[in-house]
């Protein structure tokens, strides 16, 4: 009879450990995977600018109702004067506060947090408020127009919602004498070095 030493049985039949896999909840499902910008971006409106907003799983913000005192324990970013705090992993549901996606910004990378307000420019000559009845219709309110600038304004989603402002940018799309349509997104603030 043969025998064979303990280790070389343990070698020759043990299964190859295998990692554990965690799959992740998508906690927001109701925000686009991507949001387009720029030239062509809806319907071949004549922008400046062309590129995409892309969700970026495994990230999450805060939007805090009021301003915390200090700095948000395991933020990996601050904005708006610490109003909104992103953070790595999957958030927490019982967090009393706004949780948004995190989007990063196509070509290069940038995180960018939605904050629920979309910028609208009409053709020049067209006020922004003579469109007012429109923009309601579309499911969005004038938060602020600009007086520089009267064919521009900011809207909000007369739900408050920040994933109907950004679901219902194809019906703002659709009022005639639109050129420009954006959302806000906040980015963390790069340094200028002057050439």
């Amino acid at each position: 009879m043969f025998y064979f030493p303990a280790e070389y049985f343990l070698q020759v039949y043990s299964l190859p450990l295998i990692a554990e896999v965690k799959f992740q909840n998508d906690y927001f499902s109701e925000y686009p995977e991507q949001i387009r910008f720029g030239s062509n971006a809806y319907g071949g409106l004549r922008l400046h600018t062309t590129g995409s907003y892309t969700r970026k799983s495994g990230y999450y913000a805060i939007h805090y109702n009021n301003q915390p005192q200090t700095v948000a324990p395991g933020a990996i970013l601050q904005l708006n004067d610490g109003a909104i705090a992103v953070f790595s992993g999957e958030p927490n549901l019982s967090e009393q506060n706004k949780l948004t996606p995190i989007y990063t910004v196509q070509p290069n990378g940038s995180l960018a947090v939605p904050t629920g307000l979309v910028f609208i420019r009409f053709a020049e000559g067209v006020d922004a408020k003579s469109q007012r009845e429109l923009i309601n219709r579309a499911g969005y309110e004038i938060t602020q127009s600009l007086d520089y600038a009267p064919h521009t304004a900011w809207l909000r989603a007369r739900s408050g919602n920040i994933a109907d402002a950004i679901a219902g940018i194809p019906q703002l799309e659709a009022i005639p004498k639109v050129e420009n349509i954006e959302p806000q997104m906040l980015m963390e603030r790069g340094l200028r070095l002057e050439r």
